[in-house]
């Protein structure tokens, strides 16, 4: 997670294919935020997009946007291990990139 006020909390990256790259909140419930919380380590998981307060400070990320419409069951250990679209396959732009506050 980049640029969050508190530790936990941030936009979502992801490293694939040895570039790093965003995700982008198309699906991104609060199942899939705590997929994202627990691979880091943390509890819980909120999803925070770009119509809460939050996200002014965090703001949308650059360069590839890797993941588009993940959906986690809640169960799983990372986000490659939820349904999504295919790596770098997407249709968003960078103000949609998802961010969590765990």
């Amino acid at each position: 997670m980049v640029n969050g006020t508190k530790i936990g909390e941030g936009r979502v990256e992801i490293f694939h294919d040895g570039e790093w790259g965003t995700v982008c909140d198309d699906n991104f419930d609060e199942h899939t935020a705590s997929v994202v919380c627990r691979s880091l380590g943390y509890y819980g998981g909120k999803l925070i997009t770009s119509f809460h307060y939050q996200y002014l400070t965090i703001g949308p990320g650059t360069g590839k946007i890797w993941l588009e419409s993940v959906s986690c069951a809640g169960d799983e250990s990372s986000l490659e291990d939820c349904d999504h679209q295919g790596w770098g396959s997407h249709d968003c732009y960078h103000r949609e990139d998802v961010a969590v506050a765990c």
